[in-house]
């Protein structure tokens, strides 16, 4: 595993990532390039808000009668001759995959990009159980290969560099690769040709399942997926309960939105269908088809007022182009499959046992340009104070934060207590403060100025400069000239009140 999956602690890996500046530039330079990238291709839609908000509108509709899409979606691909399995949790959908797998005495599968399938840890489990699996998005086989999670939701391998890459390729090749893009992309292109034609069964993801035919949609711009989905005699489809939407009209919007929120493209550049196994005068495409839908903690948030919305996401990566923080940390440092503001949700709420990673809700600086870069309108800001929320009133915050919230709370609620603990504050900033930034790396303050600097209290506090301006005032008032106006204006309020009457 990454050195970042083994850190439990929210801080530490923070640290490691906030330590690497390979991966701080390289997140930074791609994501500026893929908002770029964003912002040009929506400005030349047009209307870019209009899009916005009738995606919102397709994914409200969907999620709010989830039941009748899923059943009508079921019983088309049914029809269509595919078989549908439902997966309450990950251990589930990994039992159903073995259980195919070994019904068709499987030896090796392929597998194109899938998130869902990061979520269960199919991978772990097959190898496990004896079966190879292999990764076929290049970046997905890059972090396969080096025993990681993804960075990014739709670029995976986004904290590597093509020397890295190069030495994870020269193990699998028994020889020193060059650090050539070319080179390598040539060497993972032979390698997986061969697995593709190896593979006994197929797994891939899915972007949208149309409910009026049992279809389902893959999008991918290297083509792994339509390898993926037509060579192995049996394919597997993981796809997360929520992927549904209601007809072909609606995918029309989401294929304008997802590929410009993600990558700034007019439109992905491989877009298959898949509409059952193949048929008789078909020439391509699986046999059996079998299609676990899967639910690991999403039905918990239907009817939460505060998360339900979280199951609009089409998994397009915005939010985390456009979060700071993000941008500053990576993916790694969030700790499981999901990173950037989309993760500091899903984590929490897919999985409500593990307390812990509720914390991740605090790496956020709720400054909402999550919300403004998605492109169905999750309010992701919002989420992310409601998990806040939910962990005062839980209990689960920390001692040192309880004190500090409970010291703040007895101060700021009396005016004197709160004008004494201004004026210790800028006498006690003296001792470490310089030039008008405090960067000293003492006390409780070190988390936040061993990378940046704090701010130093105002010289005369807010309530010292109304205090001053309201002596002014008076005084100005007090002049003969302003005495006269004053009565002339308390003369004309009385006249109006007379009129009133």
């Amino acid at each position: 595993m990454s050195e970042q999956r083994d850190m439990d602690d929210l801080k530490e890996r923070v640290r490691v990532a906030l330590n690497n500046d390979f991966l701080r530039n390289a997140v930074k330079f791609t994501t500026e390039k893929l908002r770029k990238g964003k912002q040009a291709a929506t400005d030349e839609l047009g209307n870019w808000e209009e899009w916005r908000e009738r995606g919102k509108q397709i994914r409200l509709q969907t999620i709010a009668h989830l039941d009748y899409y899923l059943s009508l979606f079921v019983d088309n691909l049914r029809a269509a001759g595919g078989k549908v399995h439902f997966a309450s949790t990950a251990e589930e959908a990994v039992q159903i995959s073995l259980k195919i797998m070994k019904a068709k005495q499987a030896k090796s599968v392929v597998k194109s990009k899938s998130m869902v399938s990061e979520e269960v840890q199919i991978n772990q489990a097959l190898e496990e159980a004896g079966i190879e699996v292999v990764e076929t998005d290049l970046g997905e086989y890059i972090i396969q290969l080096a025993n990681e999670t993804p960075s990014h939701i739709i670029i995976p391998a986004i904290h590597r560099n093509r020397n890295q890459v190069a030495e994870l390729f020269s193990e699998v090749a028994g020889e020193k690769l060059p650090a050539d893009t070319t080179v390598l992309a040539g060497f993972a292109r032979s390698k997986l040709r061969e697995k593709f034609l190896q593979a006994d069964i197929g797994i891939t993801g899915c972007n949208f399942a149309i409910a009026e035919s049992g279809s389902m949609v893959l999008f991918s711009n290297e083509g792994n997926a339509r390898m993926v989905s037509t060579l192995p005699k049996t394919q597997i489809t993981m796809m997360g309960m929520e992927r549904i939407i209601p007809s072909w009209e609606d995918l029309e919007v989401m294929a304008t939105l997802l590929p410009r929120a993600a990558t700034g493209q007019k439109l992905t550049v491989y877009m298959s269908a898949i509409h059952g196994p193949k048929r008789n005068d078909e020439v391509d495409g699986p046999e059996e088809l079998h299609v676990i839908i899967i639910d690991n903690g999403r039905s918990h948030q239907l009817g939460d007022p505060d998360f339900q919305e979280v199951l609009h996401c089409i998994r397009c990566g915005a939010c985390l182009n456009a979060c700071p923080v993000y941008r500053h940390i990576g993916g790694h440092a969030y700790g499981w499959v999901y990173s950037g503001p989309i993760g500091a949700v899903l984590t929490p709420v897919l999985n409500p046992d593990k307390g812990e990673w509720r914390e991740v809700a605090n790496a956020s600086s709720l400054c909402g340009a999550c919300y403004e870069a998605c492109p169905v309108k999750i309010p992701l800001h919002d989420m992310l104070v409601y998990i806040r929320r939910r962990n005062v009133e839980e209990k689960r915050t920390d001692v040192i934060e309880k004190l500090g919230m409970s010291a703040f709370g007895k101060i700021a609620s009396n005016h004197k207590r709160f004008r004494l603990a201004v004026k210790a504050g800028q006498l006690g900033q003296k001792f470490i403060a310089r030039k008008g930034k405090i960067t000293a790396k003492v006390g409780p303050l070190k988390n936040w100025t061993t990378y940046r600097v704090a701010p130093t209290f105002a010289q005369r506090s807010f309530r010292e400069s109304w205090r001053q301006l309201d002596q002014e005032l008076k005084q100005e008032m007090s002049l003969p000239q302003n005495q006269e106006i004053r009565q002339r204006m308390q003369e004309i309020i009385a006249k109006r009140g007379e009129k009133s009457e």
